[in-house]
């Protein structure tokens, strides 16, 4: 991308979105910063494309669609662009007019991270208190990576976010906003837990 190393440099929306469509890597910009993103591990790969195909399924016949990290989203209130693992719209998208290549998005109603080691602090932290500032978000859905917990929070009518947990491969995580439940046994599929199942 061409960006020099060492003192971040405040870059406007524009130059972001410029370098961004040029680069062979991708980053989020952060008010100004533009942030090289973590690489994936092979589980969290696998873990985001069972998602992606476990919602993909239970989302046939509705007005909702599941989208993987090639599109992103921007929260203008703070200025963010990020790639979710895997996002859910429901009815038609919203582009960000700043963006022509359309491959930004205003409106998710479901932002699913796999939380990587080097990034678990900012998505619980940073990134969600921005996520919350969408008011099309209806739900921010965590996936641990190291073993079968899934968390959820989910923005009720009054506004404030209820916290549920699922954790072992026998359970399932209810996203409420779509009424499906996602067994953590296709979630983890095909994944090695230390000492534990794959």
């Amino acid at each position: 991308m061409g960006l020099a190393a060492g003192q971040p440099r405040h870059h406007t929306v524009e130059e972001y979105l410029r370098l961004e469509k040029d680069s062979t890597e991708r980053h989020e910009y952060r008010d100004g910063e533009i942030v090289a993103m973590a690489g994936g591990t092979y589980e969290h790969s696998l873990i985001t494309a069972n998602v992606i195909g476990g919602l993909w399924n239970r989302l046939q016949g509705k007005p909702c669609r599941v989208f993987e990290s090639n599109l992103r989203v921007r929260i203008a209130r703070s200025v963010l662009y990020s790639y979710p693992d895997a996002m859910i719209l429901c009815g038609p998208p919203q582009f960000d007019p700043q963006d022509a290549s359309r491959m930004t998005v205003l409106n998710p109603r479901v932002v699913i991270e796999v939380l990587l080691p080097s990034t678990e602090a900012f998505d619980r932290g940073q990134k969600f208190d921005r996520y919350r500032q969408t008011e099309s978000l209806e739900e921010y859905v965590l996936v641990v990576q190291d073993r079968p917990d899934v968390q959820s929070f989910f923005r009720q009518a009054d506004g404030t976010w209820v916290f549920t947990a699922a954790a072992g491969v026998d359970s399932a995580i209810r996203l409420r906003c779509l009424g499906v439940d996602l067994p953590l046994s296709e979630v983890y599929a095909g994944v090695s837990f230390s000492g534990s199942m794959d």
